[in-house]
């Protein structure tokens, strides 16, 4: 498979991969704000999403709306829905031949869904809940059809590889914004309503029910969402899967120089799946969470450099 095709296909699975963690955290954060008793503070998500300076973060952080459509519609947003997809129509476009027609279909329908004017209208004036919906099931069923019509040869290889890339450094940048706002508030530590929050914006609230009888525990919650290998959004699931496709491009590829790589995806994997609370806690989470980050970004990368060097 050539470079170009194959960074495409990464980069255009990243894409879509951050969109829905953008949908998910905006729909249960919005759904929080309207909850909340005192005045609600956007500062996390914005910090999470954008590269704002402070002022123009205090400046939206208590506007939801505003919020809303900075981070669904803002043209000078790099990271805005409507310019992440917009990029990932862009790479699909380039590699139609080595997509199905049902899964480029599938990407212009969400592109041209998340520019139409009515859904905009809705996250100024109307229920942005259920505009939020309409786009967060569009992605399931992205996923969806790639999971049924895509061929398990490379292609599918590098979408995976971006996919739970870009899953497992959005986990951990939740998880560390979360716990860090404690350290400024301690009495979160035994707020259930802000870790409910948390596992609904990453989908582990039903399954954190089923695992954890004794209610919401931040302890269980860290647990969860880094060292269980049954929730999809774990960080511990994610690095696995990386490190399973990457194995299948081992088998697959002609490229003998792959041992760095393949180093720095088996010790992280490795790292992860021999953690425990205790000795996340003795390093310190902060720490650890910076340093599991570090090394997705060296695995990306390597990535680059080893498949994408056109670049």
């Amino acid at each position: 498979m050539l470079s170009r095709v194959a960074a495409n296909l990464y980069w255009l699975s990243r894409y879509v991969e951050r969109s829905d963690g953008i949908l998910r955290m905006l729909k249960i954060y919005y759904a929080s704000s309207q909850d909340s008793i005192s005045e609600f503070s956007w500062k996390p998500i914005i910090k999470i999403y954008t590269g704002l300076e402070k002022q123009y973060v205090q400046q939206m952080e208590y506007n939801s709306r505003e919020v809303l459509l900075y981070l669904i519609a803002g043209k000078e947003n790099a990271n805005s829905v409507t310019n992440i997809i917009t990029l990932a129509r862009e790479n699909a476009r380039s590699v139609q031949d080595h997509i199905t027609k049902d899964l480029w279909q599938c990407l212009n329908e969400y592109y041209h869904l998340v520019k139409d004017p009515r859904l905009i209208a809705a996250f100024r004036k109307d229920d942005p809940i259920s505009a939020l919906d309409i786009l967060i099931k569009q992605v399931m069923l992205y996923y969806g059809t790639a999971e049924v019509t895509m061929e398990r040869g490379e292609g599918r290889s590098f979408m995976n590889i971006g996919k739970y890339l870009e899953r497992s450094i959005q986990s951990i940048d939740i998880l560390d914004s979360k716990f860090g706002t404690i350290d400024h508030n301690p009495d979160l530590l035994t707020d259930t309503t802000y870790w409910k929050h948390l596992l609904l914006s990453i989908g582990g609230h039903e399954l954190y029910l089923k695992t954890y009888r004794q209610g919401f525990e931040a302890e269980n919650v860290l647990e969860m969402v880094v060292l269980n290998s049954d929730f999809p959004r774990s960080v511990v699931y994610s690095v696995g899967h990386i490190n399973r496709y990457f194995e299948r491009l081992k088998n697959n590829n002609t490229i003998s120089d792959v041992k760095e790589l393949s180093f720095l995806i088996g010790r992280l994997y490795s790292r992860i799946k021999y953690s425990t609370i205790e000795t996340i806690q003795e390093e310190g989470l902060h720490n650890y969470l910076y340093s599991i980050k570090k090394d997705l970004y060296s695995i990306g990368n390597s990535v680059n450099g080893q498949y994408f060097a056109y670049s």
